[in-house]
């Protein structure tokens, strides 16, 4: 019992005291007791956080299981805000938002399209695996920045502004193109943006454009031991030295990350290996950025090769020996659990999830494989659900537009679509699919009058220059009748180490679920989509155009 309970209790049974010399001694007891507690007792604490982890976040490496190549992380006051790359998906540059590092949701895209080749549209070839790359995030003096290079024609850098994550964003300007650039707004007001393999460009301070006579210079060069990539860069400012972080893959080792320091923003700038593991059984883990917290903690979010999934961040601490930030536990290793000191705030929206197309807006999980054609698809033509209509022919699933997607996530996950096919025309072909560049589709197709469910394996082989797709290698498995208006589909996948599996199923009445086809091994191919595979739900028309499919709702589970 606390003092200031027994005060409590001592005071509410006063009144059966009569004697009032007694009364007068024990009011001064009272007294005497509660100067003292004044004096000595530290503050009670709530109740409601003592013995308890209510104050701090514990999760599991990866802390997003899913594809977030490239991050890049800020803080501003009490959250943190990370933009991460997703190339030829429409709307792109996600921006994501968190009070914990560890429970993540998107918050708004910096752009809808892009429109600078009309290859976003599908027109003269397709930009899988170029579009938006890895991107830098800033903010400072109430405005929020972001800076990209799309990897195709014309080759020059976006940087966009907000007052807010949330958006509206806009454009500031365009300038020349910086390879996995960042950007720093240092303290003296002038700015800078590294990129490439260790170049340093001096910015108007407005961010109009590349300033004349600024700097412009390589800071340095890969050494001996290296080979192939150093790039992925992010710089940060800390106690007046610059940092720059980088991704380094040694002779006859596995990839890592290296870390440059100068304390002058030219150099001369000097390098450390901060982080060199193979978390999990998986390969090499290197590329990200290290943040800060309001109490001078920092934190590394890093990302790892996960195969099929993509490219997922694992979070890790930040220690700083002899000036230089190592990342990972005493050992230098990735944690495989952790926690973060903050109050777990989880408001339950992710990057993922399910969707029963009841809002007038579609939402942030989603995005569509190129610029949508926006005349072809509503969530208003039939309410509460999301109607794809075939605008245009296409000879595989590489070709079609409006196909609308959204990541996996590890270590397994489940997507059910229900989609009403009674108004699919001759040679329409939709479905559900584990899409990738090697991709496995559960889709439904139209042929004169009947109506088939196939299960099939395909590969796009594409131009390596215009990213043309060339061909596509599609292999059925499975057929089957059907002869309902309908279907429910529903992919399962597995990303844990060494499984990378995909199993297939439908149903005609969400009652009884059937096999179909056989297990399918997901890859991730650098030289096709160069991304982590997605569910997909399509709708094509390879002969006729004019014909639509009603979802009903996507369930991910």
């Amino acid at each position: 019992m606390t003092i200031k309970t027994t005060i409590h209790n001592f005071a509410a049974d006063k009144i059966y005291y009569k004697d009032m010399k007694r009364e007068r001694f024990f009011i001064l007891g009272i007294s005497t007791l509660m100067m003292l507690a004044t004096a000595t007792a530290k503050p009670a604490k709530d109740k409601s956080t003592q013995n308890c982890n209510c104050n701090k976040t514990t999760f599991t490496n990866p802390v997003i299981w899913a594809d977030v190549p490239d991050p890049d992380v800020i803080r501003v006051g009490d959250t943190f805000y990370m933009v991460s790359t997703t190339m030829h998906l429409m709307p792109g540059a996600p921006i994501m938002e968190s009070k914990d590092l560890v429970h993540w949701e998107t918050v708004s895209y910096v752009f809808d399209k892009l429109k600078d080749t009309p290859k976003y549209d599908m027109k003269e070839g397709t930009v899988y695996g170029r579009g938006q790359w890895a991107t830098s995030i800033r903010y400072k003096d109430g405005h929020f920045y972001i800076v990209f290079s799309p990897n195709d024609a014309p080759y020059k850098s976006y940087i966009f502004t907000s007052t807010s994550a949330r958006g509206p964003w806009k454009v500031l300007s365009r300038t020349q193109h910086f390879h996995d650039n960042s950007l720093l707004l240092d303290d003296d007001g002038k700015a800078y943006m590294y990129s490439g393999t260790g170049q340093l460009t001096e910015m108007n301070s407005d961010l109009s454009g590349v300033k004349t006579g600024g700097l412009n210079l390589t800071l340095f060069q890969r050494d001996s031991t290296e080979t192939g990539l150093l790039e992925g860069s992010r710089v940060i400012k800390h106690d007046g030295k610059y940092y720059l972080l980088m991704i380094s893959w040694a002779r006859n080792a596995k990839r890592r990350q290296v870390c440059y320091r100068a304390d002058n923003v030219a150099g001369p700038y000097e390098k450390k290996v901060i982080l060199e593991d193979n978390y999990g059984g998986f390969p090499y883990c290197g590329q990200g950025t290290i943040v800060d917290d309001a109490n001078g903690n920092w934190y590394g979010m890093i990302f790892q090769d996960r195969g099929a999934v993509g490219r997922v961040p694992l979070l890790m601490p930040v220690r700083w020996i002899d000036g230089w930030p190592m990342l990972g536990d005493k050992d230098g290793k990735v944690p495989a659990t952790w926690t973060t000191p903050f109050k777990s705030v989880d408001t339950g929206r992710k990057i993922v999830g399910s969707d029963d197309f009841k809002s007038n807006k579609l939402s942030l999980i989603w995005q569509w494989n190129h610029n949508p054609n926006d005349s072809a698809w509503s969530l208003s033509d039939r309410k509460g659900y999301l109607r794809l209509k075939t605008s245009r022919i296409a000879s595989n699933l590489y070709e079609a537009l409006n196909t609308i997607s959204q990541r996996m996530m590890g270590p397994k996950c489940s997507g059910t679509v229900s989609m009403n096919i009674s108004k699919m025309k001759d040679g329409d072909v939709a479905g559900l699919s584990a899409f990738n560049g090697h991709s496995a589709l559960l889709a439904v197709k139209k042929d004169g009058n009947k109506t088939y469910l196939c299960m099939s394996n395909a590969v796009v082989n594409m131009d390596g220059r215009t990213k043309a797709v060339t061909s596509v290698d599609e292999k059925e498995i499975t057929k089957v009748e059907i002869n309902n208006d309908v279907i429910f589909l529903r992919i399962n996948a597995d990303f844990n180490l060494n499984k990378d599996m995909a199993t297939f199923s439908y149903s005609t009445d969400n009652k009884n679920w059937k096999e179909i086809g056989e297990p399918y091994r997901m890859q991730f191919d650098f030289s096709r989509l160069f991304m982590g595979t997605r569910f997909a739900i399509f709708n094509y028309a390879t002969k006729t155009k004019g014909g639509y499919v009603d979802v009903d709702y996507f369930r991910y589970k």
